[in-house]
């Protein structure tokens, strides 16, 4: 196996002759390191059956399916499939749901135990345009103002999908308040600090974004101006639709790609073609043996 990082990137490596039925504990225990350090690792030439993907998610970490069952692979529920291609299909229905992710976020933010590492397997790939927008954000809070650091010390965010929430089929007809209603009893916001150590790297987090961070307050609950919300996402670039800010990186791929990315530090956001290209990726979200942060609630 060699690892190898982007040349002339802000992150991300490369890593080629990984076999996930063949590596040693040495070989894992390196790409672990890889996916900390370098924040994204590519797996090059991939070729796994959906099955063998979700055992790859094991090797790593504790695999979790992810709560609604529209986003299932047919045959493996662990598997969240985001998919355009009417082509793809399973007993007369179209297989998951297409563009997913269009907005800042990290994966499972809203809930009250996030993912620590997201697997993106795609499996079929557009010719133009195609990859993910990422921020570190570590990066961004290391570079926030005194002031602004001092500011949001020992406060918490919320979080909810409720903003990006995809209506279902079985949505069709019913009122947006009962569908409402059922999101907030389904996913309540969150609750998490707006800054913590990475359990690994020992920097600190600037843990908020602006498709699932709703709201900021003290730790007692008190509320706390909602500008001072949008002016995180501003500092963080999160607010550049021109997708030039400094701190964001576009990560490409191409067929037999697999990409791993620390879901702490990370937040990423999909860039859908403008024209309708055929696009379909496999997810499979884990959690590594340590805690989200110090703290979390069990």
């Amino acid at each position: 196996m060699k690892i190898a990082a982007q040349d002339g990137m802000k992150m991300g490596a490369f890593v080629w002759d990984f076999d996930a039925f063949t590596a040693s504990e040495a070989d894992l225990a390196a790409l672990k390191e890889a996916i900390y350090t370098e924040q994204i690792v590519i797996l090059k030439d991939q070729h796994l059956k959906p099955a063998e993907f979700v055992q790859l998610g094991r090797l790593i970490g504790e695999v979790e399916a992810y709560y609604e069952p529209m986003y299932h692979h047919p045959e493996e529920k662990e598997i969240f499939v985001s998919s355009n291609a009417s082509e793809v299909t399973h007993d007369g229905r179209q297989v998951g749901v297409p563009k997913t992710g269009k907005f800042w976020h990290a994966d499972y933010q809203f809930m009250p135990r996030p993912f620590s590492l997201t697997l993106i397997y795609p499996q079929v790939v557009p010719k133009r345009n195609r990859g993910t927008y990422y921020i570190d954000m570590c990066e961004a809070y290391e570079n926030l103002p005194a002031a602004l650091k001092e500011r949001i010390e020992g406060t918490y965010c919320r979080h909810s999908p409720r903003k990006y929430f995809k209506i279902r089929p079985s949505d069709v007809y019913r009122p947006i308040s009962e569908i409402m209603e059922e999101i907030e009893r389904n996913t309540p916001p969150s609750r998490h600090p707006t800054t913590f150590k990475h359990p690994i790297t020992g920097r600190q987090v600037l843990y908020l974004s602006a498709g699932m961070t709703y709201a900021i307050e003290q730790a007692d609950g008190t509320p706390l101006d909602d500008e001072l919300v949008q002016e995180l996402f501003a500092a963080s670039g999160q607010l550049d639709e021109t997708f030039t800010h400094d701190y964001i990186h576009l990560q490409t791929f191409e067929e037999g790609d697999l990409l791993i990315w620390d879901n702490r530090r990370l937040i990423h956001r999909a860039l859908h073609t403008a024209t309708p290209e055929p696009a379909v990726s496999y997810r499979v979200t884990v959690h590594d043996d340590h805690p989200f942060y110090d703290g979390i609630a069990a």
